[in-house]
């Protein structure tokens, strides 16, 4: 087991673990190896994660041409414009 002292602990991150640590009901500790296992993904079960999966949906292949047909005009350089 690997022992972690933490110096110079902004006062926001403190003030944020301490409110993290009473909505949760458990120690400081346990709170800390929580969000740190979240956060790494060696908790298990599960993944790590930006928190963007849940936002992020999938295109049909009608969809996905339709959005390529859209941004071709977006691919094309105007040489003018480069001089």
């Amino acid at each position: 087991m690997t022992h972690l002292t933490v110096r110079k602990l902004p006062p926001r991150l403190g003030d944020a673990l301490q409110r993290e640590t009473r909505r949760r009901g458990r120690s400081l500790n346990q709170t800390v190896i929580d969000l740190l296992e979240q956060a790494l993904g060696t908790a298990a079960g599960t993944r790590r994660s930006n928190g963007l999966r849940s936002l992020a949906g999938r295109w049909s292949a009608a969809e996905s041409r339709a959005i390529e047909t859209a941004l071709k005009d977006h691919e094309r350089i105007d040489k003018d414009q480069w001089r």
